[in-house]
């Protein structure tokens, strides 16, 4: 039996993401797993002036390694919905798949200085100890929600 791992995917849109995040979902459920969906949760765009950002948190179960995962599933996800790579990373765009956890273990440090991954991941898993601050996820979501503007967004719906 082929052995899954624990993804942990931050995913993001500000180009129609009503529509873009419950695709990308979907799509993801043809590749593996999906065993856990955080709350959709608004903030405003990170190094850009664009469109406010809804971004969710998502446990999936999938045999890939974190290289061939990018190629086979994410690139192809962000492709069939439309993302286009700037030279500007920040730039908008109708879908952002990132690994965040593979296995429990980070694999980029910088998105974890950000509350719109924080807020959802610790949804998902509160008392995993934040890689660079030691302290549970829960507790940095709060302060991070305290600190910054980042808002529940309820009435976007994953099925």
């Amino acid at each position: 039996m082929t052995e899954l791992h624990q993804v942990y995917l931050s995913i993001g849109s500000n180009i129609e993401p009503e529509a873009n995040i419950p695709k990308a979902v979907q799509m993801l459920r043809e590749y593996g797993q999906v065993q856990g969906i955080s709350s959709i949760w608004e903030s405003e765009a990170v190094g850009s002036d664009g469109p406010n950002f809804l971004n969710l948190c998502v446990l999936f179960l999938n045999p890939l390694q974190p290289v061939e995962l990018k190629e086979q599933v994410i690139r192809q996800i962000e492709s069939k919905l439309g993302r286009v790579r700037h030279a500007d990373k920040n730039a908008p765009r109708t879908i952002d798949l990132d690994i965040v956890l593979f296995d429990r273990q980070p694999l980029n440090v910088d998105f974890w200085k950000y509350a719109f991954v924080i807020v959802p991941l610790a949804e998902l898993i509160p008392d995993f100890q934040h890689p660079i601050r030691g302290e549970k996820l829960s507790r940095v979501s709060e302060q991070l929600q305290n600190q910054v503007w980042i808002v529940p967004r309820s009435d976007v719906a994953i099925s």
